[in-house]
């Protein structure tokens, strides 16, 4: 059984952003504020030692922890 390096929340952060919504549609859709979403995807930033939002998604797609 293999385990996520992501968390449920962040996980789901990153589906919307593949899906293309904005910082403040995430944080509409689950009910959080708009410095919550970016606290969360901050965190998944640095703990790939991305640089980029679109860099961590690259690499997430690679570690199969999402899919298209």
């Amino acid at each position: 059984m293999s385990t996520s390096i992501l968390t449920n929340r962040e996980k789901r952060i990153f589906e919307l952003l593949i899906d293309d919504y904005t910082t403040r549609d995430i944080a509409f859709t689950l009910g959080i504020s708009e410095k919550t979403v970016r606290n969360h995807i901050s965190n998944v930033i640095q703990k790939l030692g991305s640089s980029s939002r679109s860099g961590a998604l690259v690499e997430l797609i690679k570690l199969q922890e999402l899919s298209l």
